[in-house]
């Protein structure tokens, strides 16, 4: 998702005359193909150049795996420069992997912070970070965290969100997938729910309490409830039973975002939804004690409320009463960054 739109912007410059390629790298770490094959296709991303193939394992397996494997691949196509985008473990481990290899790296999504090392996505970004060599930060706040942290002023931009901007590029994409037939679901009639963190779905108990309140606390509401992995483990072997939670497999990109945009609410303890709910107005509960995106918060649609069950139920009144609060778009997510990263990365 935050891949896609620098690659279109590479591919117009170089069209304009830009002496600038690229090598794709698909590290392997998302293999499932719901979590990966899919958003290359809809998302209409090149077949990667290569795929490392890393596949699953522990945080130290994955990072291991895709150290080896990447640095053998930077050996043979040594480039430029290494882009890198958002938190996850290969933004870390390639970072790593290239500036061994003294080759400079610049990370997209520089900066944001939850400050809440039992993250592993946190260690990712503080990590990268600290040997990152240029910064593209979403927001203002981005910049600030990582002045404080050392960086240099010189070597700082802030560009915007490519988040927004491959949702710019599809709004008029988006796929109406089975179940809005299925259950006759209507626009703004209906929630939509995604849980995955620990915090939310480790705990059995804590996962059943939040379940209970979204069955007996939400006016009989729809709650569409795409369900991760983890949490389709945890909840295997109860009897829990809720005539108005329709639980799904993971969603493509249009098919989920197609229900973010005609739904009442967001329910989730996810960083990128919060974005995509602020930039189409969607009211947006979080159910975490920190969040590394405050302007969703600040600027947006999106509220924290914890992750203690019961917070829920003061925001989800609010919500279903109608008084939710009205939200703005932050500064530079326009559908633009991509382009801005690309004209930058021309005159480094």
């Amino acid at each position: 998702m935050k891949i896609a739109p620098i690659i279109r912007a590479i591919h117009k410059a170089a069209k304009k005359g830009s002496d600038i390629s690229y090598r794709l790298v698909h590290t392997g770490q998302h293999y499932d193909r719901n979590m990966s094959g899919q958003f290359f296709e809809q998302l209409e991303i090149p077949t990667p150049h290569a795929n490392l193939e890393v596949g699953s394992g522990t945080q130290a397996e994955q990072t291991a795996g895709i150290l080896v494997a990447f640095e053998k691949e930077l050996m043979q196509y040594r480039p430029h420069l290494v882009l890198v985008v958002g938190d996850v473990t290969s933004t870390m481990a390639c970072s790593i992997a290239a500036k061994k290899l003294n080759i400079k790296v610049a990370h997209v999504e520089a900066g944001i912070r939850s400050w809440d090392l039992t993250m592993p996505e946190e260690i990712n970004r503080m990590v990268t970070d600290a040997i990152t060599d240029y910064f593209f930060t979403t927001t203002s706040w981005a910049g600030e965290n990582l002045l404080k942290a050392g960086a240099s002023s010189d070597a700082i931009y802030w560009v915007g969100n490519t988040m927004i901007d491959t949702l710019y590029h599809n709004i008029n994409r988006l796929q109406q997938p089975a179940i809005w037939q299925e259950k006759k679901l209507e626009a703004g009639k209906y929630l939509v729910a995604t849980l995955h963190r620990p915090s939310n779905v480790d705990n059995l108990d804590q996962l059943l309490r939040l379940l209970t309140i979204l069955r007996d606390r939400t006016n009989g509401l729809p709650v569409v409830f795409p369900i991760h992995p983890r949490t389709a483990k945890m909840l295997s072997g109860t009897d829990f039973k809720a005539d108005n939670i329709h639980f799904q497999e993971p969603m493509g990109y249009l098919e989920f975002n197609y229900l973010v945009k005609n739904a009442l609410g967001v329910i989730t303890d996810s960083g990128g939804i919060t974005e995509e709910t602020t930039v189409m107005h969607i009211p947006c509960i979080t159910l975490r004690d920190s969040t590394e995106r405050p302007e969703t918060v600040e600027i947006g649609t999106n509220v924290l409320v914890g992750t203690q069950p019961e917070a829920l139920l003061p925001a989800l009144e609010k919500l279903l009463s109608g008084n939710w609060k009205k939200g703005s778009i932050p500064p530079l997510w326009d559908g633009q960054t991509a382009d801005r990263i690309v004209a930058i990365l021309q005159t480094l």
